[in-house]
């Protein structure tokens, strides 16, 4: 069955059919087809808008990250999806999926380099460089098959960012179209059956095993935590697998407890991760080990087969992370676990102790953590706080700690917390951020009080680009280059963008504003004043090194 449509209409047809109930999005010239049907779709799906286009695609990632759905948004061509391109990247890097949805010039102008309004040489080519997968709708007739394709390709597998294309013409011109489908997600494939008895056996020999998670287990959370308890193992993460486990419960720790344990770690077991902490970060980040030798013997859970030969394991399960961890579980039946809670309660307490010098950004993150509910979120961004966050704030739920991963994307947190606060606007979401980061994208304020997004930011006010500052002076012999920063009034900033503004001096301040904020959920911005250069610096816990 069939109907005569747009364009436009047709791509919004696809979207409806997958499910789709939020577009982040910035009209534009060749994108007003797709808008006007999305104006159409009235409430079946939310249009949320934007000031700058990169708000567009970061909110999409905070909304596909802290969901697991694909977020969707929509931009014009040219210029305006180059603007979402560092979105698209930190989406690909942390394995999230989410949609693009962008125009071209008309048909008959493509390839020509006439110079039509935003054209770029080869926009498809830009794009799957920095995506999962891209490709062009040429007729509103391929519409729906193409969206549901794209739908299908975030989805299957390792989880990613994809783009579609559609020209100026066809987006505005009407055909007969048929019925929208869902996508149908490719089947995962079975562990094999001989990898997991290999790393049973690994595992059955090992005196401390260790697990490590990644993006890839989020999803995965009880059968990761049943392994943990099978085999008696910590459970530690480095940004995107925390919250798997519980990190105050008997089995999560911190990144840095886990370095101080890792010494003692005969198997390693990395469950949708690419082991980042133990092959770069307490190693050596300049030199490519792909091939590490034991100990520990690893093991690998990912449902990427490729990753198996990026970092070759002992025993390598090409599989979803809660199918290959409950494999393991089975394969393990009758295995009498050392009791390891008594070490792994002493390495937390021990880091916590070592840690604890890091000031005062443990002690604002320990009021974070105290008035943010357990399922709270919290995204990260990249500043003294954030990074002191990596191993500073214990996560408690899948998907609650929303981080940029290795992209380091400076700027992305508070606009990726409103696309986050957008898919749980009945859960308290807080993004913290620095000064610098924050003014990448500070016309979002315009955009959270206009739909009502209740979040609460809070931003430490160095009046630096805090890492690059010190960096300057300890490496650099003080010469100092674009570090120092001359900031507004952001108690004024707040009144001008019409949402509730607070300034606080210590962590004792910070507690009742921010259960305030949180308690009012409506759009609010916390500036905290913190002393040029004050901080403590949170590096030798992110790339400890090991004295001997």
């Amino acid at each position: 069955m069939t109907r005569r449509m747009t364009g436009g209409e047709a791509i919004v047809s696809g979207l409806i059919a997958n499910g789709v109930d939020t577009v982040f999005g910035l009209p534009g010239a060749q994108m007003y087809p797709l808008f006007d049907a999305l104006t159409q779709a009235g409430d079946r799906i939310r249009t949320v808008g934007a000031r700058h286009e990169q708000a567009c695609g970061y909110m999409a990632f905070g909304y596909g990250r802290s969901t697991g759905k694909p977020g969707v948004y929509s931009v014009v061509p040219g210029p305006g999806v180059l603007n979402t391109t560092a979105a698209l990247a930190t989406a690909w890097g942390c394995c999230t999926p989410v949609v693009c949805l962008t125009g071209q010039i008309p048909s008959a102008f493509i390839g020509k380099r006439r110079g039509h309004l935003h054209e770029i040489a080869d926009q498809l080519g830009t794009l799957r460089s920095v995506v999962k997968w891209a490709a062009r709708i040429e007729r509103a007739a391929d519409a729906p098959d193409m969206v549901a394709e794209a739908f299908r390709q975030a989805q299957s597998g390792r989880p990613g960012p994809v783009a579609l294309e559609m020209a100026w013409d066809v987006m505005a011109g009407a055909e007969e179209v048929p019925a929208a489908r869902p996508a149908v997600i490719d089947a995962n494939p079975p562990p094999a059956a001989d990898e997991i008895a290999r790393a049973a056996a690994l595992i059955r020999a090992a005196r401390f095993p260790v697990i490590m998670t990644g993006s890839g287990a989020q999803h995965a959370a009880a059968e990761v935590a049943r392994l943990a308890q099978a085999i008696g193992a910590p459970v530690a993460a480095f940004r995107g697998g925390r919250g798997v486990v519980d990190e105050t419960g008997e089995h999560g720790i911190s990144s840095y407890a886990a370095f101080k344990l890792y010494p003692e770690c005969d198997v390693l077991i990395g469950i949708g991760t690419r082991l980042e902490m133990p092959t770069m970060r307490w190693a050596n980040m300049m030199q490519v080990i792909d091939r590490p030798a034991p100990p520990p013997h690893i093991i690998r859970i990912d449902i990427d087969p490729d990753e198996m030969a990026r970092l070759v394991p002992h025993a390598g399960i090409v599989a979803d992370a809660a199918d290959g961890a409950a494999a393991l579980v089975a394969a393990l039946a009758g295995h009498r676990a050392a009791d390891n809670r008594e070490r792994i309660a002493r390495a937390r307490a021990a880091a916590a102790t070592e840690t604890a010098v890091v000031q005062p950004q443990m002690d604002y993150l320990a009021v974070i953590r105290d008035v943010l509910p357990a399922d709270g979120l919290l995204v990260e961004e990249l500043c003294q706080a954030g990074f002191t966050s990596y191993f500073g704030y214990p996560v408690r739920h899948p998907r609650s700690y929303v981080s940029t991963g290795f992209q380091g994307t400076l700027g992305f947190g508070f606009q990726t917390a409103l696309g986050v606060k957008v898919a749980h606007p009945d859960k308290p979401v807080v993004s913290i951020t620095g000064d610098g980061g924050f003014l990448f994208g500070v016309q979002e304020l315009a955009t959270a009080v206009q739909y009502g997004i209740g979040l609460v930011t809070v931003l430490f006010n160095n009046e630096a680009y805090g890492n690059v500052r010190r960096d300057q002076e300890q490496r650099f012999g003080n010469r100092l280059i674009g570090a120092d920063l001359v900031n507004p009034d952001f108690l004024a900033l707040a009144r001008a963008f019409r949402l509730d503004g607070y300034r606080v001096h210590s962590p004792a301040e910070l507690r009742p504003v921010l259960q305030a904020a949180i308690a009012a959920d409506r759009p609010s911005l916390i500036e905290v004043v913190v002393p040029r250069g004050s901080e403590v610096s949170p590096w030798p816990f992110i790339h400890p090194v090991r004295a001997y």
